[in-house]
């Protein structure tokens, strides 16, 4: 009987280790990074590769983290760049960043026209803080003159990462898809336990009536959400009842956390306590 041939061992061979990377047979470079690096007759295709990506990608948090730290409370605004001036919703817009400085709150935008240049508008004039997060389009969008923080992002997930990272809620003008994105992002990561303590709060009755009614009447009627997860939305007139909700929401949260931090004080001195008349092991 033939014995059977041994199995070809897939890592025999030359190997080429780069950092962390092992690469082996055909997919070994032909050459360094030092002899890429001082090739004098590279071109300017790396800075498009995927391992610059991720420096390019990193130095936006960097940026976004460093600027935005010290910022202090926050709510983030979202609405539509096609908003007119001359519209209600401007108006709302306005009035909702007034009404957030007055009661200590900075704004965070997309620093673009329509809506969030009013929600801008209203906060600097109040003698609030006043931050755009900017996008890099195909169309270019000016930076509206409101704002007091700018920062300018390539990516949008980098961006929507300081959106709610230095936010303690979300309210919602009428909008479109940038609006919706915005949206559901927060009420995923609020559903799914991400974030906490995270009001998502809707102005404008009519406008967000449909779509309430299709979730509650779509998805939850077919299964994919429960009422719970719909009651994670609250959906205003005003800006007076969502800048209420806000506050309403960050008072409750303190009293929470106080409650917490309390209760973790006397735990530790009722276990300290139990420590000094416990009789010694023999």
């Amino acid at each position: 009987m033939t014995p059977p041939e041994s199995p070809i061992n897939p890592a025999a061979g030359p190997s080429h280790k780069s950092g962390a990377v092992v690469r082996r047979r055909e997919r070994m470079p032909s050459s360094t990074a030092d002899s890429r690096l001082l090739d004098e007759k590279g071109n300017g295709e790396w800075i498009h590769t995927d391992p610059w990506r991720v420096l390019r990608i990193q130095a936006e948090f960097v940026e976004g983290f460093g600027a935005l730290a010290e910022l202090g409370p926050a709510i983030s605004v979202f609405g539509s760049a096609r908003t007119r001036r001359a519209s209600g919703d401007y108006s709302i817009g306005l009035e909702t960043g007034r009404q957030l400085a007055e009661a200590g709150y900075a704004v965070i935008t997309g620093g673009g026209p329509g809506a969030m240049e009013a929600v801008n508008a209203g906060a600097c004039r109040a003698g609030g803080v006043s931050v755009g997060l900017g996008i890099e389009l195909p169309f270019e969008q000016e930076m509206n003159d409101w704002v007091d923080i700018s920062i300018h992002f390539r990516y949008f997930f980098a961006r929507k990462t300081c959106f709610v990272k230095y936010a303690q809620g979300f309210i919602i003008l009428p909008g479109g898809v940038g609006t919706l994105d915005e949206l559901f992002e927060a009420f995923c990561l609020v559903q799914t336990h991400k974030i906490t303590a995270f009001p998502i709060v809707l102005i404008g009755r009519l406008y967000w009536e449909g779509l309430i009614d299709w979730l509650r009447e779509r998805m939850i009627a077919d299964g994919m959400a429960t009422e719970a997860d719909l009651a994670l939305l609250q959906v205003v007139d005003t800006p007076e009842e969502a800048v209420a909700i806000i506050v309403n929401a960050q008072a409750d949260n303190t009293k929470l956390l106080a409650a917490e931090r309390a209760a973790l004080i006397d735990r530790i001195k009722a276990e300290s306590a139990a420590a000094e008349i416990e009789p010694p092991q023999l």
